[in-house]
Parts: C-alpha cells; structure tokens; sequence
C-alpha cells in the first residue's frame, strides 16, 4: 500500500492536474491507507493465531485434534485401555469384606485423574448382592490397585465379583523425567502370626526429592498357585523427600491356606506431587 501510494503521488506531480485536485486525491489516499493499517493490526492477529491446545483444531506439534506433542492431553488413538486382571471380594469378618481390583496400565506415560467406577457383587447363583461406587486415579506404567474397605452385603456372601470404569479416562500425558524422578521403593516386607492373628509389616521410602501426598498402600497375599488369598490396605497423608516409614496390617482371624507370596502396591497420583 505504502509502494502504490508514494507512485501515485509521484504520477500525480508529473501531470497536468492541478494542486487542489492533486491535493484532495492525496489525502484520499492518505485515509485509505490509514484506515488499511487499522484493519490489518485487527484481523491479523485473527486470522494468524499461534497454535494453541484449546483451540478446536491439529496444528502446531499437535498428533491429534488438541491433543499429543507438547499439549497435555494424550490423543485417545495413541492411548491403550487399561486391563482388569482380576477382581476379587476377601472376607474379613463374617459379613464384612475388602473388595480388591488388581489394574495394568499399559501406558507408560500416560495417566489419569478422578475417573469413575464400579464394584458389582453376586452369590454363587450370579444374583447381586451389592454394589460399591467411587472415584479414582490411573498412575502411569504398570500395576496398581483400587481398594473398597468394609463392604456389607448381610448374611450373602460375594462369589461374584466385577469391576469395570464408568467413563473414558481422560489421559494426560506424563514425561519420562517425571515419572523417573519419582521412586517409591517397598522393603522389609514380613509375615508373622499367620495361624493366629496375622499381622504384615513393611518399609515405604520415598527415593525422590519430591514430597508425595495421599499414598494408599495395598497389601496382596498369595497362596503357593498364585491365588490372592486376602488383602488390606493402609494410608499415608504425607511421604516426605528421602524419608521412610513403616507400615502395618492385621487381620482379625487366620488365613485359610498359608501365603507364599506377599505384594505391596503403594498407589499415589503423580499430578498431585509438585515436580
């Protein structure tokens, strides 16, 4: 616009027309080119937004619509469904259980929060019984477990149970340093007074620098096949940077058959530790 109007003023010197009409078409010009620049400051920052993760659209880095690259949503197509490998109701006393999810996360940087599900129970009819609902979390890579305490289903008894997730998690991506900077290490795990009243112990250190809230610690017992046998769990508010602490489970009866196995899960959500 600049180019075209100093020629057309230099056309205009080199002419015949006089000054005043040369003068009137000058600072025509002069408003057009004026109120051009004000219409390009407007629209073009409009037309020319820088890529966003909220803007409806893939672009930028983007592997999806708003979602992989350097956006924190993981694109659904990129993501694998979690896997239940069982889930079982453990009898604490007669008419009290513990039920127990036991969950593989085949994403090994991808994770959840507040995702919604479900504990349904039956009788060895395949009748319910009983339901248990709640809210939870999906860490990255690897197993984890979702733990309902104190289920009262009355004088049935829960032969039957499923687990199952009420909504499509909302996977957000975690990177690899963030997770490898997170190291919550079990150790000195011990079993004594099985045939009385068992009581399992352990030791829970935080390896990071990082303080890690809300920590529930799930403790599995097998059988010599494999078989879960029993299950409890414990809760630590707070696991401060390179700290231990101890952590303890009883059961108020024995074990049906001895345990073999012992496994300790302690289930945190990364997004709540301040990296």
């Amino acid at each position: 616009v600049l180019n075209a109007f100093s020629k057309f003023k230099a056309e205009c010197y080199n002419t015949n027309m006089n000054w005043a009409m040369r003068r009137q078409i000058l600072v025509i010009l002069g408003i057009i080119l004026f109120f051009s620049a004000i219409a390009f400051l407007v629209i073009y920052p409009t037309l020319h937004k820088p890529p966003t993760c909220t803007d409806g659209i893939q672009n930028g880095n983007e592997t999806g619509i708003d979602c992989g690259g350097s956006c924190p949503s993981a694109c659904l197509s990129q993501v694998d469904a979690v896997s239940v490998l069982w889930a079982r109701a453990f009898e604490v006393v007669p008419g009290r259980y513990n039920a127990v999810a036991y969950i593989v996360n085949h994403n090994q940087t991808d994770a959840a929060e507040e995702v919604s599900y479900s504990f349904r129970f039956a009788d060895a009819n395949n009748v319910y019984i009983g339901k248990r609902d709640g809210v939870t979390f999906i860490p990255p890579s690897g197993n984890f477990a979702i733990f309902e305490p104190a289920i009262d289903v009355g004088n049935s008894i829960p032969v039957l149970t499923t687990f199952k997730f009420n909504e499509v998690p909302n996977w957000q991506q975690v990177s690899p340093e963030e997770i490898n900077q997170l190291k919550v290490l079990v150790s000195n795990i011990n079993l004594t007074n099985e045939t009385t009243s068992p009581e399992l112990s352990a030791t829970i250190t935080n390896n990071s620098l990082f303080t890690i809230p809300s920590i529930n610690v799930v403790a599995i017992l097998y059988d010599k096949l494999g078989n879960a046998v029993s299950a409890s769990s414990t809760y630590l508010s707070q696991l401060n940077p390179l700290t231990s602490t101890g952590v303890n489970y009883t059961w108020p009866q024995p074990f049906t058959v001895p345990i073999v196995d012992k496994e300790i899960l302690p289930v945190y959500d990364i997004f709540s530790v301040k990296l």
